[in-house]
């Protein structure tokens, strides 16, 4: 079987777990008391996020060492890029527990990691922001050459 075939076949058997997942979750209603179809969609989530970032890195590899084999270094530079991200990410995240949270406890490491999210989403935000107007300030130089 063709590898193309395999990933056509895998792609549709994802889409109908998530489609039969959402229908689920409609049926017994996300706004129910024990929240299961809420946590059972957000794990849900979690692999499909997984699985998209592990086909993106191994397909990477093996397309870009099959085409050329030097591209495997800017891979290699990306990923670890990334890693240093996430890691001044979690450097940066203080841990702090909500302001007037009344919930249950929350521990340290769920505080830290919750932070940590949110410096992602904010420098990563910045980033895109300044890539626009950046990408948007050179190409109006560019046509006024």
């Amino acid at each position: 079987m063709k590898l193309n075939k395999i990933i056509k076949w895998g792609m549709i058997a994802l889409i109908l777990v998530s489609v039969g997942l959402l229908i689920w979750g409609f049926s017994v209603g996300f706004e129910s008391n024990d929240g299961k179809a809420v946590e059972l969609l957000l794990y849900w989530t979690y692999i499909m996020l997984g699985l998209a970032i592990v086909s993106w890195v191994v397909i990477g590899l093996i397309v870009g060492a099959k085409n050329n084999p030097k591209s495997l270094v800017k891979i290699g530079i990306a990923i670890l890029g990334v890693a240093a991200l996430c890691l001044i990410a979690f450097v940066l995240a203080k841990g702090d527990p909500a302001m007037a949270y009344n919930g249950p406890a929350v521990s340290e490491g769920q505080l830290k990691l919750t932070d940590t999210i949110l410096n992602l989403t904010y420098i990563v935000g910045a980033a895109a922001i300044l890539a626009i107007v950046v990408g948007e300030v050179r190409m109006a130089i560019a046509s006024k050459k």
